[in-house]
This record gives structure tokens, C-alpha cells and sequence, in this order.
């Protein structure tokens, strides 16, 4: 079990985390956007992201996908679905945040001569971080327990391995607590960065 959490549950719970954040700030983006199809598509990305369960997700991308040739393994499967679901619901954390700052931080920027991308990086996106990392830190958070729902396509992760040794000994209740136990350890460690790195991002929040 201690071997299925660092090869499987953690990586996927890293590669879904990182990559999903990486599409949301790119569809936060497109959704504020004054391109109408830019923000149209943006907009209908997050509705179905939002509007369908993960678990559904998860199985139109391992067992509907190859109908149209598209096979995909169960690890990347699992990554690719947790990926855009992070993008999702993160899209819009991170919207908010930036829409939270006043509209001088943009103009600051381009008084000094910086275009809109460098303002973005150097300005904006440090000050929105600090407001966004709490509600991103409880997406992580939710990630590390979703990325149970991967045992359902045969990832041999955490919780799969648990089911795995006791189906045949019967022990279900000393390894699904031990399951349970290494999940806690997980959002632990992550509730305490997640305190560390508010701390640090203070520096950024303009007074």
C-alpha cells in the first residue's frame, strides 16, 4: 500500500494538480477575455467540467474514447481526467482572484511600460495567488481523494491495493483504515504547505 501511494496515488494526485492548473489559467484567461469565442468556449469548458461527475469523466475517457479509436492506458486516463477536472473548477478560482484585484494594479503596470503579459506575471498573478491558494489548496486536497475513483479502471493505487489484499484475507477493516490513514498523512502535510506558502505570498498583497 505504502508503494501504491508513492507510485501511483501521489504522481497522479501531481500530474492532475499541475497540469490542471495550467489549463485553468489559460481558460481563466480565454473566460475573461473580450473575444466572444474565446470566453464562449472557455464558458461551456467549465459547464460541462462542473456539470458532470468526475467518475463519468473517468469512464468516457478509458471506455468510451477507444470507440473512436482513441485508446488510452488506465494511468494516463486517470491523469487526463483529473487534469481537466482540476481545470475546471480551478478556471474559476483563479478568475476570481484576478478579477479580486483593483483595476489600478493594471494600470500601474502599464504606466511603467510593461505590456499586458509581463503585467499578468509580474503583478497580477503574484497578488492573485495569495487569495487563490486557499480554495486551490482544497481542490488539491479533494484531488488526493479522488484519485481513489482511479481504482474503478484498474489503477493499482492506494485504496485498489487495499482492495486487493483484502478481498482474499478478509481484513477489511484493519486495510481500509490503513488506507483511510495514509490519505490523512497526505492532506496533512498538504493543509500544513498550504499555511506556509500563504505565509510567503503575503509580501505580495498590495496594501
Amino acid at each position: 500500500m505504502l508503494k501504491a501511494t508513492l507510485k501511483f496515488t501521489i504522481p497522479l494526485t501531481a500530474i492532475g494538480f499541475c497540469v490542471g492548473l495550467v489549463i485553468a489559467l489559460f481558460v481563466a484567461l480565454a473566460r475573461m477575455s473580450s473575444n466572444p469565442i474565446a470566453s464562449g468556449a472557455a464558458r461551456v469548458y467549465i459547464s460541462i467540467i462542473r456539470g458532470t461527475p468526475l467518475l463519468v469523466q473517468l469512464f468516457i475517457i478509458f471506455f468510451a474514447l477507444p470507440e473512436l479509436g482513441f485508446k488510452i492506458n488506465a494511468f494516463p486516463a486517470a491523469a487526463i481526467a483529473f487534469s481537466l477536472n482540476v481545470g475546471g473548477y480551478a478556471a474559476e478560482i483563479i478568475r476570481s482572484a484576478i478579477q479580486s484585484l483593483p483595476k489600478g494594479q493594471w494600470e500601474a503596470g502599464s504606466t511603467v511600460g510593461m505590456n499586458y503579459a509581463t503585467t499578468l506575471r509580474r503583478i497580477i498573478l503574484p497578488q492573485a495567488a495569495r487569495t487563490a491558494v486557499p480554495p486551490l489548496s482544497n481542490t488539491l486536497i479533494s484531488l488526493v481523494k479522488d484519485t481513489a475513483l482511479a481504482s474503478v479502471i484498474t489503477v493499482p493505487e492506494l485504496l485498489r491495493s487495499a482492495q486487493v489484499v483484502a478481498a482474499p484475507s478478509g481484513k477489511f477493516l484493519a486495510l481500509y483504515g490503513m488506507a483511510a490513514f495514509y490519505y490523512w498523512v497526505i492532506c496533512l502535510v498538504l493543509s500544513t504547505l498550504q499555511s506556509r506558502t500563504e505565509t510567503r505570498l503575503n509580501r505580495f498583497v498590495a496594501s
